[in-house]
């Protein structure tokens, strides 16, 4: 056993745990671990690799090292023989110090070590204090105890983590996958415009081609009819006399029958112009009636989990999601911000609440806390119970007739923020407030009855303009 003991106890440590290797596996980088704690460690990364050089191992089984299991074997029981060696009869199982080989009695509080009785009177631990061994590692382990049960703790928050991250993760695929079936759907409608436009074109220029073609044509039967008549006049002057004045009549005739003189073919080419000049941006005008832009558009990730936004993100209804809890969401009340917010200039955007009987309408401080109650500047209105509130304000707000439409009107530079029933021009009420941070706009529908309208953001009016 002399050439195991030579070897420093790190040789035999599993590199994970730090302890003596048990039941080792060998990588294929050729790094032996524990079985159980190679295992942990591929638990808790998705990666099969070596923990020490980050090795990717092919399989999940890796083999055993048997050599390593036997020496390390050896080396353990070599080192218990060793420890009962050091031992005394009287002293039982009892460790001993490694100075004075004196019973391990008493801790000495600034070493922070067991010490024996003579360790206590030598030079070495002058003015230490001492605790008796069993009283000091029950204080210790108290100590230890308590540590430990925060980093228990810690580990639970990391677990809860690694869930909802795994939750998010797969929920990011089921995104990707509506976003693309959403994205595909957005763009069959423009090819399908465009495949419509193509044909159209095409029609004109054909039906211009057949109109043209169709004079052309004219001409060349008048020319085929001019020619027959001729031949017949010529074959008439060719005939003996008597049959000549048998057909004098009707040859005269043919003769005075005299065709007005050919005109040029004017137009006669296609117009390429027409069909040509400005083809895209005349397509693209015409697009504008297929195509909608909308001032606010409302971001998903924000929405609470019982609300669904429509495949355009202008529009939101009651129906429950599955989606994972991450920090931008709603977990309390039914409410989805804008994708952007704003901090300068104006801007402008209708929401139709249509007969919806509890619903908020405004912006939101990006300070807002969305986990909770939720707490934050916010600047609202609302309807609940038949009443329309302002808030922070808490201003009852008198209205002739029960708005569809509610048109929110921000000048962030001057601080004033304006409500008003764009159906009946009608102002409903105006905040004033100087401004400090970014403004969200905020929707928050609280009806679950059917078939109540979901609240909307309307699109804007879309214009193309030529500047010469």
């Amino acid at each position: 056993m002399a050439s195991t003991s030579s070897l420093p106890e790190e040789d035999y440590s599993c590199p994970v745990c730090c302890d003596i290797f048990k039941n080792p596996v060998i990588l294929s980088c050729s790094h032996s671990f524990c079985t159980d704690c190679l295992q942990r460690w591929w638990t808790e990364n998705i990666l099969k690799e070596c923990p020490v050089c980050k090795e990717i191992h092919p399989t999940e089984n890796p083999p055993r090292n048997l050599a390593l299991r036997n020496v390390c074997e050896a080396f353990t029981q070599e080192r218990h023989r060793a420890s009962k060696r050091k031992r005394t009869p009287s002293s039982g199982s009892e460790d001993l110090c490694s100075l004075h080989a004196e019973t391990l009695k008493l801790f000495c509080l600034r070493c922070q070590q067991p010490v024996c009785v003579v360790c206590r009177d030598s030079k070495k631990h002058t003015d230490h204090r001492f605790r008796p061994i069993n009283e000091a590692a029950l204080e210790h382990k108290e100590e230890v105890q308590k540590l430990l049960k925060t980093l228990q703790e810690k580990l639970k928050m990391f677990n809860e983590v690694k869930t909802n991250c795994d939750q998010t993760a797969k929920h990011i695929k089921v995104q990707a996958r509506l976003t693309k079936r959403k994205i595909n759907k957005q763009f069959e409608k423009l090819h399908q415009f465009l495949r419509e436009e193509e044909e159209a074109s095409v029609a004109a220029l054909r039906e211009e081609e057949q109109q043209k073609s169709q004079k052309i044509e004219g001409l060349n039967r008048d020319i085929l009819t001019l020619s027959n008549n001729i031949e017949a006049i010529e074959k008439e002057l060719r005939a003996e006399h008597v049959s000549f004045l048998r057909n004098y009549k009707t040859t005269m005739d043919r003769v005075q029958l005299t065709p007005p003189d050919p005109q040029p073919v004017s137009g006669a080419l296609i117009d390429e112009v027409k069909h040509l000049g400005n083809l895209a941006f005349r397509v693209w005008d015409k697009m504008k009636d297929i195509v909608s832009y909308t001032p606010v558009i409302l971001d998903p990730n924000t929405a609470h989990s019982i609300l669904t936004l429509s495949d355009d993100l202008t529009s939101v209804t009651w129906e429950y999601r599955d989606v994972p809890d991450n920090p931008e969401r709603f977990d309390s009340f039914p409410k989805v911000l804008g994708s952007e917010g704003f901090n300068s200039g104006t801007h402008s955007w209708d929401v139709e609440v249509g007969d919806n009987t509890y619903w908020q309408v405004g912006v939101l401080a990006e300070s807002y806390q969305r986990k909770g109650i939720g707490r934050g500047p916010e600047w609202i209105i609302y309807l609940s119970g038949g009443v329309y509130m302002a808030l922070p304000s808490d201003t009852v707000l008198s209205l002739k007739q029960k708005p569809q439409r509610i048109r929110v009107q921000l000048d962030w530079d001057e601080g004033k923020l304006s409500f008003s029933d764009p159906d009946t021009d009608t102002h409903i009420h105006t905040f004033t407030h100087t401004f400090t941070e970014p403004l969200f706009p905020f929707v928050l529908i609280l009806d679950r009855t059917v078939p109540l309208s979901p609240l909307k953001i309307l699109p804007g009016k879309i214009s193309v303009t030529v500047e010469t």
